[in-house]
């Protein structure tokens, strides 16, 4: 069964960042036709998120070389936007556990066209790795930084920067991590101010919101 799915050509004009599709609990011959549908070289710029490697192989080989998939993050796109913003974001992780949604984040920036750099494995259980990328890290105008556990990176890096931080609570750890919410409410709860969070593993949303922020200086 394919659904009808109603894309929203103007979400760009109006709030800056352009449609993505969510590709998980969609059927699977819905996803395959709009897959098919923007390979065309006329299609618009759009990202696929949750995007299983299983059902991306699914697609013809001519329609897959239109995009650049990754399974990490598990997002395509046909091709990035044209406009590119001034500025750019650090992306850090706590550990490679954390990697899907770093990735994740790092994807939908590649597609917006928006400068980054990655900073992998900085958790807090060894200081000393922050301390050693900080400097990078504070060279940029933004900072996203996924943790899951007790999320304590994110007040840490709060901390050590003059940078907007958002934080993206990861639903990895044992037991009373509660799949993500242990990490949320610590970020939520970080006494270092400048810190925001968005939901759990949305590492789309978190990219998005870094794309706000350097945008509105943009359009200055």
């Amino acid at each position: 069964m394919s659904l009808t799915v109603k894309f929203d050509h103007e979400r760009r004009n109006r709030t800056s960042v352009p449609e993505a599709v969510f590709c998980e609990g969609k059927p699977s011959d819905t996803v395959l036709s709009l897959l098919a549908q923007f390979a065309a070289e006329d299609a618009d710029p759009v990202l696929f998120t949750r995007l299983d490697q299983t059902l991306f192989s699914g697609l013809s080989a001519e329609a897959a070389a239109k995009y650049q998939y990754c399974p990490v993050s598990r997002c395509a796109f046909n091709r990035p936007v044209e406009h590119k913003v001034a500025g750019s974001v650090a992306l850090v992780s706590a550990g490679t556990s954390d990697a899907r949604v770093l990735y994740e984040a790092a994807a939908t920036l590649k597609f917006m066209n928006t400068e980054f750099e990655m900073f992998e494995d900085c958790g807090v259980a060894g200081l000393w790795r922050l301390q050693k990328a900080l400097d990078g890290i504070n060279r940029h105008n933004v900072i996203i930084a996924a943790a899951g556990m007790e999320a304590a990176l994110i007040s840490v890096l709060a901390g050590l920067s003059s940078r907007p931080i958002i934080g993206v609570p990861v639903s990895n750890g044992y037991g009373v991590c509660e799949g993500g919410k242990t990490a949320l409410n610590c970020i939520l709860a970080s006494c270092a101010p400048g810190v925001s969070a968005v939901n759990i593993d949305n590492g789309f949303g978190a990219a998005c919101f870094a794309y706000k922020i350097l945008s509105s200086f943009s359009n200055q």
